[in-house]
């Protein structure tokens, strides 16, 4: 990385990063303020100066750089510069400067960063919802709140996944409205954070989006986190023939975890058991995963046979760590001592 040396190291010192800083390359420079984000803490004063000259850059990426690095460093003393850099009339830079805000958790940052969220640019408001949350996610409820209504679908949806994050239940009966959302996205978002809440009003969103090869591992992370209230649509997807396979995979392991009693759980554990037997290596290591992660002492048999075969012998960590947190789950607890 650094202007000189005929063989460059793979990695750069903070001497050569503080170095390189001066370079009139401004990739040498973007390439220097990203490293000083990892600087040792001894030298933490020396790099939070060196970096608080560089986000006043000509160049765009050793801005956003420096940006980004100075939210590493975790100095609150960097939030002054970061707050200037919230007005910077590059979208990326803007950006950084408010993800680092978050970063920092300095107090000094929330106010500015509540601006941006009312009055900001899109790009700016859609990035400042996330942040004030790492900041102070109590006070930040309002703001978000109110910023349901952005006109923009991309902040709607980062609010209200913001909100779900905080896990506030009051905030359940602001986001389902949500639900009928003219952006599907934004539809998702609002389903997701309800999701957080256990809010089973998502559920029906959630089920659509399950359909969808980019939404689907998330819609069934979330409707394992509801629980039994998505057993059904669980079922349904677990036997839906014309689903990815591992995404079905996914629905049946979520499905034995929230309802293990269910009509369809047999259907559920034979989904999960089949690709045992079949020929495809990352179908097969991803129903072992599921397999520890939900089995009982029928997958221990399924995985024991796995495990005696040529392609069980191939993956016989897997196959053991499955199997292991199988036998910690299906332990009784130890008696606790009687009290005096």
């Amino acid at each position: 990385m650094s202007d000189v040396g005929l063989f460059p190291s793979a990695t750069i010192t903070t001497e050569a990063a503080l170095r390189d800083l001066s370079s009139p390359r401004p990739r040498v420079r973007a390439a220097a303020a990203a490293a000083l984000g990892e600087a040792e803490p001894e030298r933490r004063a020396e790099v939070v100066a060196a970096l608080v000259k560089a986000i006043d850059d000509i160049d765009v990426d050793v801005r956003a750089a420096a940006a980004l690095a100075l939210g590493d460093l975790g100095d609150a003393s960097a939030a002054e510069a970061l707050i200037l850099r919230l007005d910077d009339g590059v979208p990326a830079v803007r950006q950084c400067a408010a993800m680092a805000l978050g970063r920092l958790r300095a107090p000094a940052g929330f106010e500015p960063l509540r601006r941006a969220l009312e009055k900001g640019p899109p790009d700016l408001r859609f990035q400042a919802a996330t942040s004030l949350v790492e900041i102070d996610a109590a006070s930040a409820a309002g703001p978000l709140a109110a910023a349901l209504a952005d006109p923009d679908a991309e902040v709607v949806g980062a609010a209200a996944l913001a909100l779900g994050a905080i896990g506030d239940a009051g905030a359940a009966d602001k986001l389902a409205p949500l639900l009928d959302h003219a952006s599907q996205r934004t539809r998702f978002d609002a389903a997701y954070a309800l999701a957080e809440l256990g809010d089973e009003r998502a559920v029906p969103v959630l089920a659509r989006a399950a359909e969808q090869r980019d939404l689907c591992w998330d819609a069934l992370e979330a409707m394992e986190a509801i629980g039994p209230a998505a057993a059904d649509a669980l079922a349904r997807i677990t036997g839906a023939r014309g689903l990815d396979p591992e995404h079905r995979l996914r629905a049946a392991a979520a499905l034995l975890a929230v309802a293990p009693e269910h009509a369809e759980a047999g259907a559920a554990r034979q989904v999960l058991v089949e690709p045992l037997r079949g020929w495809r290596r990352r179908r097969r290591g991803l129903a072992v995963e599921l397999l520890g992660r939900v089995g009982d002492v029928w997958a221990a048999a399924a995985l024991e046979k796995l495990r005696s075969s040529p392609a069980g012998r191939r993956m016989a960590d897997e196959i053991g760590d499955a199997l292991r947190r199988i036998r910690e789950r299906s332990s009784p607890s130890p008696s606790k001592p009687p009290s005096d």
